[in-house]
């Protein structure tokens, strides 16, 4: 019988152990490398997936504060205990909201039986920045506003009025012209927002005439 060539014999030999041993530690290492990746790739998508819901949520705080100053209207209302009056657009940082105001075009498109103005107040509670506005304007003692919740993680909220005479305030009416109702409207207001994680971010609003 002849012997097979050494070539043929060495061709048909498989794997040792030692072999084995190095491509299954090769491929585990390559698992553990893509599988890191992935993670880091997801981690990253969902951070960044937060921080577009954060900055779409901050966005429409503004718009909403934007919306409700530029369209301030020139009504007061009565107080809640239906006496006296208060004026069109508050602001005060010793009372328990940043401010007050009435504000026109309140849109209504289910046709319910109200006019088109809203008395509108924003307030700072728990570091939530929050809205809040009444079915009437003359709202008797004990009607509860609605209320939504525009943003969390706030730090401090400042509030601040560009007079006729250039002047910034952070009280309006101001204190000279606390119960003169022919005072004309702020022509700017002026809001800083200090939010957990943004810093400080500020904001201009023209107030139309």
């Amino acid at each position: 019988m002849r012997s097979q060539p050494a070539s043929s014999r060495h061709g048909s030999r498989g794997f040792t152990l030692l072999e084995l041993l190095v491509a299954m530690a090769i491929f585990a290492i390559i698992s553990v490398l893509a599988l890191g990746g992935l993670n880091a790739v997801a981690t990253q998508q969902s951070l960044t997936r937060s921080n577009l819901d954060d900055l779409a949520r901050l966005q429409r705080a503004f718009d909403s504060l934007e919306r409700d100053l530029g369209q301030l209207y020139p009504r007061p209302v009565r107080d809640e205990l239906g006496q006296d009056r208060e004026a069109a657009l508050l602001a005060d940082g010793r009372d328990d909201y940043l401010l007050r105001l009435t504000r026109g075009g309140w849109r209504n498109p289910a046709q319910l039986p109200r006019g088109s103005l809203q008395r509108v107040q924003y307030r700072l509670a728990e570091r939530q920045l929050i809205r809040e506005y009444w079915p009437v304007l003359d709202h008797p003692l004990g009607m509860e506003p609605i209320s939504q919740v525009l943003l969390d993680g706030v730090d401090a909220v400042q509030v601040e009025f560009l007079d006729a005479d250039g002047q910034w305030r952070e009280q309006w009416p101001p204190l000279s012209a606390l119960n003169d109702p022919a005072i004309p409207r702020p022509r700017a207001a002026r809001l800083t927002l200090e939010l957990d994680g943004w810093g400080e971010i500020q904001r201009l609003v023209e107030m139309l005439p």
